[in-house]
């Protein structure tokens, strides 16, 4: 049996009841810090407001904003009143979000001014012209039926659009009996968040997961780290995705530890901030603790609290991890693997794993969740160290995907299986290695490559700080190997120096054809390196080679 059949909100409501002055959450770069029992106090206003203006269970609420304070008051009010949070990429421009909206059935949609170069506020009217001229709550949008509410997070005021602080003076009038009697009635089998996957295979789906599937998830993800209500985690990777969810700010609630925010990725940031609070856990995308620990002034901070924390998000590079471990104290460090659909997390490594298992495998399965390998032709189940599509089943898998019945019965057999689309083996001792996409793997030849074997090797090389391995379609081959190489500071390497050391040490078919060297990667906003999109820049820069030559 799982952990928990309880709610998020009943389950945050227990915690104050027995902890109430735990800090629960601080930014530090304002010094803005809240008890678990203040927060609550605030999550319970929010919700209060939230239902005086029509919204309740089952209405879907989006948010669009970068790690702002009350990003998780939305998070934890949505929850109490049955609504179901529909979470947006930060990134987005208005063709995707006018996608989402539309596909979720948004009815209300809570945004911040924007984010980098995208103006929200813009997107909005340009979207909902109706905002200008119509009544607030009383939305007709022609565009998109269901959406009633556009609710600015902060103080200023946007033609047709509540903000927060009203809806918060709302819910200071409003009916606690109302939300009593809604919080009794919820059941732990209920959608309580929705998250569209990147996308890489056309269209974005919703995906549905209820308060048992990543509550659950979130204990079990804390366990593996050790966790207590000692614990204080820094949080830089965004909460829109799982990542910052459910690893983060669930993992953190389910041991009434204490979550260090930070509102928007930036490795200075994140030194101060574990120095300042003696974060004891770090979170983080490879390419973050890379940014962090090459920072030229990484050697100023003291990180001798951190003991624990999660690379996860994409492939984490052995060197990276022993780097992690050696100097930022992070002797604890733990690799995750899932998928959104999966809550997210079905393989964990844990802090009393051998430190050889924890840089090189993405861990056991997690409690409660089966997991297995199969051949992707067959699906037949395979033996040790045999290759195969990963595929796991238990408590924590989705609902579906909203409004998709098709899309969801094939991503998950009748029986209860999930199909990962991600190769991997698993050894005797039940550690598994991810091995590549079924998609990622390059065919040279006949020959099968995983682009993730050459990169591990890539990054023994003196003089590489990062690299990346795609398939680049070739007349002779059908496909060849190219890399795209990020060099450390000052290091001088040719595209020749590094084939010629590639020769020496992995087979010829695996040798990169061509080497580019980048100052950086196409990323989601999740820090996931986007493989198509070199894909596409080998092709353009092999062109042009062709033409100038």
């Amino acid at each position: 049996m799982p952990f928990t059949n309880q709610t998020i909100g009943a389950f945050f409501e227990n915690i104050v009841a027995n902890d109430p002055d735990r800090e629960f959450m601080i930014y530090p770069d304002r010094n803005l810090r809240f008890t678990y029992k203040e927060f609550n106090d605030r999550v319970n206003t929010l919700a209060k407001g939230l239902l005086s203006i029509g919204i309740g269970k089952g209405d879907h609420v989006g948010i669009w904003a970068k790690n702002i304070p009350d990003w998780l008051t939305f998070m934890f009010a949505t929850a109490k009143i049955g609504a179901v949070l529909v979470t947006v990429n930060t990134s987005y421009k208005s063709h995707e979000v006018e996608y989402v909206i539309k596909q979720s059935d948004m009815k209300a949609i809570a945004i911040i001014d924007g984010f980098r170069d995208v103006d929200y506020i813009s997107i909005m009217y340009e979207l909902v012209p109706e905002l200008k001229t119509q009544q607030r709550g009383k939305l007709r949008s022609q565009r998109f039926p269901c959406l009633q509410s556009v609710i600015f997070i902060g103080q200023e005021k946007h033609r047709g659009m509540y903000n927060s602080t009203e809806l918060l003076l709302l819910g200071k009038h409003g009916n606690d009996e109302e939300l009593h009697m809604i919080k009794e009635n919820l059941d732990c089998h209920d959608v309580v968040n929705m998250q569209y996957t990147s996308g890489t295979t056309g269209f974005p789906k919703g995906v549905m997961l209820t308060h048992y599937n990543i509550l659950n998830n979130g204990y079990y993800i804390g366990e593996r780290q050790k966790f207590t209500k000692e614990d204080r985690l820094c949080l830089p990777v965004p909460l829109f995705h799982c990542f910052g969810i459910v690893l983060g700010v669930l993992a953190v609630l389910t041991h009434g530890s204490t979550l260090v925010m930070i509102e928007l990725f930036d490795p200075l940031m994140v030194l101060a901030a574990v120095e300042k609070e003696k974060c004891t856990a770090l979170y983080g995308v490879p390419t973050m603790f890379i940014a962090e620990f090459t920072h030229p002034m990484f050697k100023m901070f003291d990180l001798s609290s951190l003991r624990t924390g999660i690379m996860a998000g994409s492939p984490c590079p052995i060197e990276a991890m022993k780097t992690v471990i050696e100097q930022m104290h992070c002797k604890d460090i733990t690799i995750a693997y899932g998928l959104t659909e999966a809550s997210p997390v079905f393989t964990q490594t844990s802090v009393t794993d051998p430190i050889e298992r924890r840089v090189s495998t993405v861990g056991t399965a997690m409690p409660e969740i089966e997991v297995k390998i199969i051949d992707p032709n067959t699906g037949e189940t395979v033996g040790p160290n045999q290759q195969g599509e990963i595929c796991c089943r238990g408590y924590n898998i989705m609902k579906g995907y909203y409004k998709m019945p098709e899309m969801t019965a094939r991503a998950i057999e009748k029986d209860g299986w999930l199909h990962s689309g991600d190769l991997a083996t698993v050894d005797e001792e039940g550690y598994y290695k991810i091995t590549g996409r079924i998609k990622d793997m390059i065919i040279r030849g006949g020959e099968n490559v995983y682009p993730r074997e050459i990169e591990e090797f890539l990054y023994t090389v003196n003089g590489v700080k990062d690299a990346q391995v795609v398939g680049i379609p070739d007349e002779k081959y059908g496909e060849i190997v190219g890399a795209f190489v990020i060099l450390k500071d000052g290091a001088q390497l040719t595209e020749e120096d590094i084939q010629d050391y590639s020769r020496t040490k992995i087979a010829r078919y695996k040798v990169p054809k061509h080497v580019f060297f980048v100052k950086e990667y196409p990323l989601t906003a999740s820090g996931k390196v986007q493989k198509f999109k070199l894909r596409e820049l080998a092709v353009q820069l092999l062109e042009n080679k062709k033409e100038e030559a």
